[in-house]
């Protein structure tokens, strides 16, 4: 794959050869899924609302917030559920508390059950409410329940005095006069005013106390993340890392693709290509391993990056390619007797394309097949062969695999004296009457020279 930048064509060619694979890993991921939930139970939250009268500045709000989740609440709470096991700590890991508009507080718990939600958020709701007003309670001044009043008759008093000694001052209209009554009534109008703020600030401190607004709802949903959520994200999850790791792989892939690599590797020449149909598939049923079957199931046996099988003549036609290639055997090597066929076990182009060969050399020279591993290539050891031909489908095998099947042959003793190369075609229908064998030649020649086979 070429660095250039992934396209919608890639992804979607991607989804089409690595259908079923993907289908396995989603539903992998999906069972992991769910055997997430199965360990981390389900769990329900509900909310209950407290609200705080009066006028609150923001940061004495947080703070209110702060107390409701605070040790000495959730240790009260804890110890009136009376759960088994569960402690105040573990408590302060299920709530929260968050203020939000019009002075309310949102105490949030979580639990194991609907029922047990809603018991855990009333009770820390209502063993906040009694906390904060214990708090004031202990804070407040004993002696401030009899001091408005008192305030209020001193002010009431004073300003009597006030009014006496306005009428008794001189009644003239001199200067001082004047001012000293001008002063004697600001004193009464701000003695009034603080009297009044004082009226209204002792009914917002009676007023101060803080409301549950009623019980927690019953949850009727599992809270975040639900099973449903779990199975999900398994699935997304495995999902994105195939995709991911394809894209990878084929930016890393480092398989020859080039004619010239691929022999410069195996220390051989390019004897020419030849052409599978792509139509009957690329693999045969009665050979290969368990592994194979699973990677043919899965479709892992060709790569999902490579182009769609270029169109091509007929069964027939594809035929003299391959003559073409004994040909060049016999001119390579003349006068041998059996030559071995070496092909991957996992290339089923390869496969098939060495089947057929075997078949038009018409026994002369006769080709013995032998399949290898990739991995750990073991080739016979040499008996009566003269050399060895290597069948491999394009772009399927990298430079040190191929250097390990050429180490392989030469451990066996054997020559490599050739590379076949094979492709998968689209070929036509077999036609019923054709044209004669001389006339079909210089089409399938100008064919053979477009494919850049050796010659």
């Amino acid at each position: 794959m070429s660095d250039d930048a992934i396209r919608l064509v890639t992804i979607g060619r991607m989804l089409h050869r690595r259908g079923r694979l993907l289908t396995v890993l989603v539903v992998l991921g999906a069972l992991t899924g769910f055997g997430a939930s199965l360990v981390f139970p389900p769990r329900y939250t509900t909310s209950a609302s407290v609200l705080l009268p009066g006028a609150w500045e923001e940061r004495v709000l947080l703070t209110q917030a702060e107390i409701a989740t605070s040790t000495v609440v959730t240790d009260r709470t804890a110890e009136e559920l009376g759960w088994a096991g569960v402690d105040g700590e573990e408590l302060r890991e299920r709530v929260r508390a968050e203020v939000t508009d019009g002075n309310i507080v949102k105490i949030s718990g979580t639990a194991e059950s609907p029922a047990k939600a809603q018991r855990l958020s009333d009770e820390l709701a209502r063993q906040f409410v009694t906390f904060s007003a214990r708090i004031v309670d202990e804070t407040a001044d004993p002696t401030a329940a009899a001091g408005p009043d008192q305030l209020r008759q001193m002010v009431l008093t004073t300003s009597r005095r006030i009014t006496e000694l306005a009428d008794a001052a001189d009644p003239g209209q001199t200067v001082e006069s004047v001012q000293t009554r001008t002063e004697l009534a600001k004193l009464r109008t701000a003695l009034q005013e603080a009297v009044g703020k004082l009226s209204q600030a002792d009914s917002n401190a009676a007023g101060s106390r803080l409301v549950v607004m009623g019980p927690a709802a019953r949850p009727t949903g599992e809270a975040p993340p639900s099973r449903v959520q779990l199975i999900a994200a398994g699935a997304v999850l495995f999902f994105l890392l195939a995709v991911v790791g394809h894209l990878t792989a084929a930016r890393v892939n480092r398989r020859l693709r080039s004619e010239r690599e691929i022999a410069a590797a195996l220390g051989s020449g390019l004897l020419g290509g030849v052409d599978v149909s792509a139509r009957r598939g690329a693999h045969r049923p009665e050979r290969g391993g368990a592994r194979h079957r699973f990677r043919r199931l899965l479709g892992l046996d060709t790569p999902w990056n490579a182009p769609a099988p270029p169109a091509a003549g007929d069964e027939a036609s594809l035929g003299i390619r391959y003559r073409r290639v004994c040909g060049r055997i016999r001119d390579l090597v003349p006068g041998a007797r059996r030559l071995l066929l070496v092909v991957p076990d996992d290339d089923g182009i390869a496969l098939r394309a060495a089947e057929r060969l075997a078949e038009e050399s018409g026994g002369d020279p006769l080709l013995r097949l032998t399949e290898v591993s990739p991995e750990a290539p073991l080739v016979p050891d040499r008996e009566e062969e003269s050399g060895v031909l290597v069948v491999l489908g394009a772009g399927t095998r990298t430079a040190a695999e191929l250097a390990s099947v050429a180490e392989a042959c030469a451990d066996a003793g054997h020559d490599v004296v050739g590379v076949v190369l094979a492709d998968a075609v689209r070929t036509r229908p077999a036609r019923s009457a054709g044209p004669p064998r001389e006339a079909a030649a210089p089409a399938l020649a100008l064919g053979d020279g477009a494919r850049g086979g050796a010659r």
